[in-house]
């Protein structure tokens, strides 16, 4: 079988020379066995063009810094295979976050805005005693905590979300399975009335409309259509209540 050769579009724009406009520039390179798009993105900057921006730090789809849209799908060059893919690729950076240079977006700080608008943390009164044995939870709920703090913040449900490319305020899956997190938590003392005036809002659970992208698209097969409902659920009795 004879090898392909592979053609990519890549998005180019700087925004620290704001004279150059964005444009897309075509590479050309040979398929090989077990290539993946970190892979050739990384042979393209070797050997064709060093001033090609892109994020990469685990290689592995642990870290998320190199989720982007490929051929229209927002996912992890890291994990998508070019076999997978037609022989032209087309490459460019997640929308709605702030773009750094061709490929590379802030995703930092939103998800940090986020944890500070959904007080991603364990509100309690107990004072922490280190000397105290640790709080015990039953393995199911230690397991459901898990599967939302899987996320990996690669920001890829968030590009591909109608409603957040649309509202930037919107915290999108990614704030709601965050928000998801402490309401599993049996540490944190918050009643659901305190969610409510985190989430329950159409910058948050109520913004949703549906479409679920985010399930979809995240690379790592978190239930983003369980965790919204369940947030959803327990906010609409919350409103109810009030």
């Amino acid at each position: 079988m004879s090898q392909r050769q592979l053609t990519f579009h890549i998005f180019r724009y700087k925004p620290e020379t704001p004279k150059q406009d964005p444009s897309m520039q075509t590479y050309v390179l040979p398929e090989e066995p077990g290539m993946t798009l970190f892979i050739a993105l990384n042979q393209i900057r070797e050997e064709q063009d060093p001033s090609l921006q892109f994020d990469f730090v685990c290689r592995a789809g642990i870290c998320g810094s190199c989720g982007m849209l490929i051929n229209g799908k927002p996912t992890l060059a890291c994990r998508t295979l070019t076999k997978s893919l037609p022989a032209e690729i087309t490459l460019m950076p997640l929308p709605l976050y702030q773009l750094l240079g061709d490929l590379s977006v802030d995703t930092g700080s939103w998800f940090r805005d986020v944890s500070l608008r959904t007080e991603a943390w364990i509100h309690t009164e107990k004072r922490f005693d280190p000397a105290a044995e640790e709080e015990r939870m039953s393995n199911d709920t230690a397991l459901n905590i898990y599967e939302a703090e899987r996320c990996i913040e690669c920001g890829c449900c968030i590009g591909g979300c109608a409603t957040a490319n649309i509202k930037p305020d919107f915290i999108g899956a990614a704030g709601v399975n965050r928000v998801a997190r402490f309401m599993l938590d049996p540490r944190d003392e918050r009643d659901e009335q305190e969610y409510f005036d985190v989430v329950g809002s159409e910058d948050g659970i109520f913004g949703c409309i549906g479409l679920m992208a985010c399930d979809d698209n995240c690379p790592i097969g978190i239930p983003l259509q369980g965790q919204l409902a369940y947030v959803r659920r327990k906010m609409a009795v919350a409103g109810w209540k009030r």
